[in-house]
């Protein structure tokens, strides 16, 4: 309608019939309030349009919302447990065999078999240490060796000799040595003393048997030596004394060493084991043989069984623990419940849950260790109320239980159902949400 248009309907209207004089002219601020009129009115009717547009947008999103929040879910029961007699000690994982090699002798490093994580066989030669003037010391050995079994033989033929042609008389220089011997014997006989010739050749014989002895005494020596020698060859070379693998290599080719100084550590890593410091008052609770839980802190706090191996006999005066050590297994099952080789290695933390019989258990709440979600730094569990609703509830979690759960200490009663699944998929679930079981 055009602005003539209106004009005229508004005349012939008795709504303003008194703002119209007899000629038919409009006055100056009439006009305007009728300009103002017509701007309200368009406006209303824009706005009217957008709201009704915005209306239907909103019913649209609210249904496509809903439609989306009704989430297929598993939930879990909380379930309560006797929990809190336990303490957990933290401890180290170990090789099950472990050595360090040192130097046995001085010198310099002429070789080394390999580094860190190198598996060797038993009686493989790892380090060696330069023994050239053992060598040169063991061939002057072999000499004196030799020239004392020469010894030995010329003692032997001598000895040999006087047993077979003895000494017992000493010629008189008279052209007859033997018939004035015979003559003249019996007068020296009486003015000299008693003649005995068995005398002098038995002493002859003892003679010639000390020498051979003495001669049999210094090849007895030089073979000693030789042996010392060999000895040291032996300690020049540091051989493994079972299969593993080096665990640590605190030396290089051309390093000088001394005898005593750690060369290499090195240990059989196929089976491993925890060595912990446990509290004199725990020793009680542990057997030989019995099986308590570990946690290995490098798969996330995967609980795995560890039997008693050993107890040390002797607590340690100054700490008042007692030394013990667990076996681990080889193997653990994963996520797939397949059997997996045991993550990490030796120098690991890990911790040992031990039962205190001087500690009460009491009854708290446990959930599955699936149904925990991280939000920052805190721990929360996402629970499904009666109605189906979602509910992000933050707790505090204590030690892990049997049956892969948790214990809540705080945050849950006891009575609720948890919504269970993988990390990924609890992590985008927020409180408000409708849910169904599967």
């Amino acid at each position: 309608m055009t602005l003539c248009g209106l004009i005229a309907a508004l005349i012939q209207s008795s709504a303003i019939s008194g703002l119209v004089r007899s000629d038919g002219s409009l006055l100056i601020t009439q006009k305007r309030k009728l300009k103002q009129m017509m701007l309200k009115s368009e406006l209303t009717r824009k706005i009217s349009y957008a709201a009704s547009l915005l209306v239907l947008l909103g019913l649209g999103n609210l249904a496509a919302t809903a439609a989306r929040a009704v989430e297929n879910v598993t939930v879990a029961p909380v379930v309560p447990k006797r929990v809190g007699d336990a303490t957990r000690i933290s401890g180290t994982v170990v090789p099950f065999k472990e050595v360090t090699l040192a130097a046995q002798l001085p010198g310099e490093v002429k070789y080394l078999a390999g580094r860190e994580g190198d598996s060797f066989k038993k009686g493989t030669v790892i380090v060696a240490i330069d023994d050239a003037n053992i060598r040169a010391k063991r061939r002057a050995a072999v000499a004196n060796f030799m020239a004392a079994q020469s010894a030995v033989h010329n003692a032997r033929v001598q000895y040999n000799r006087e047993l077979l042609s003895p000494k017992t008389g000493k010629p008189t220089g008279m052209g007859f040595p033997q018939m004035m011997d015979d003559m003249f014997g019996g007068f020296q006989g009486q003015r000299a003393g008693a003649n005995r010739p068995w005398v002098d050749r038995y002493a002859n014989l003892q003679g010639q048997m000390q020498g051979l002895r003495n001669s049999q005494s210094r090849v007895l020596a030089a073979r000693a030596q030789i042996d010392e020698l060999d000895a040291k060859l032996r300690d020049a070379q540091l051989r493994v004394p079972f299969n593993g693998k080096i665990l640590k290599k605190m030396v290089e080719v051309g390093d000088t060493v001394q005898p005593g100084q750690p060369l290499i550590k090195f240990g059989f890593t196929q089976f491993l084991r925890i060595r912990a410091e446990i509290p004199v008052r725990l020793i009680a609770s542990l057997k030989k043989g019995m099986v308590v839980d570990a946690f290995i802190d490098v798969a996330g706090g995967q609980k795995v069984p560890a039997r008693v191996a050993q107890i040390f006999p002797m607590a340690d005066p100054t700490s008042h623990t007692v030394t013990v050590k667990f076996d681990l297994p080889s193997t653990v099952p994963n996520a797939q419940g397949k059997q997996v080789s045991l993550p990490g290695g030796p120098g690991m933390y890990a911790e040992l849950s031990i039962s205190d019989i001087h500690k009460k258990a009491n009854w708290v709440p446990t959930v599955p260790v699936s149904a925990v979600v991280t939000r920052g730094s805190l721990k929360a569990v996402i629970v499904r109320q009666k109605n189906g609703m979602t509910s992000l509830r933050m707790v505090r979690l204590g030690d892990p239980v049997e049956g892969g759960r948790v214990a809540v200490l705080t945050g849950l009663k006891g009575d609720e159902q948890v919504i269970t699944g993988p990390p990924e998929k609890l992590s985008t679930l927020q409180s408000g949400v409708m849910t169904s079981t599967n």
